[in-house]
């Protein structure tokens, strides 16, 4: 099993910027990939972001493709989303995940084995 963590939510006025935090805990060797997801209030879950587990290959959704950047350090553990130029369509619930076995699809929730409880972003216009 894998544990998810996030941190780093919050209010910010649009145009500011957010760092997002996954921390991972448990079989952590077993995940093949991360990736962040977010749901707004009546939405579906959405994909933003997932990154491979080298760090070496990062997909974006269009959306914030140029605004958000995801970044890995398996050293440290954690995981990043560094979201800037935010806008108020950006405010969700943003959440960390993880799975276990390759897949070449990263924008899908259901190839995610692991989930984390969910971080909340606000941003005022």
């Amino acid at each position: 099993q894998v544990q998810l963590v996030e941190s780093g939510g919050g209010l910010v006025q649009a145009g500011g910027s957010l760092r997002l935090s996954c921390a991972a805990s448990g079989r952590t060797f077993s995940t093949a990939a991360m990736g962040w997801f977010r749901q707004a209030p009546g939405k579906e879950r959405e994909f933003v972001a997932a990154i491979s587990w080298s760090g070496g290959s990062a997909y974006y959704a269009d959306s914030v493709k140029g605004r958000f950047t995801i970044s890995r350090d398996n050293a440290k553990n954690p995981m990043y989303l560094q979201m800037n130029s935010l806008k108020p369509e950006d405010t969700a619930v943003y959440y960390c995940a993880a799975r276990a076995f390759y897949s070449g699809v990263y924008d899908q929730s259901t190839t995610y084995d692991f989930w984390g409880q969910g971080t909340q972003v606000t941003v005022s216009s």
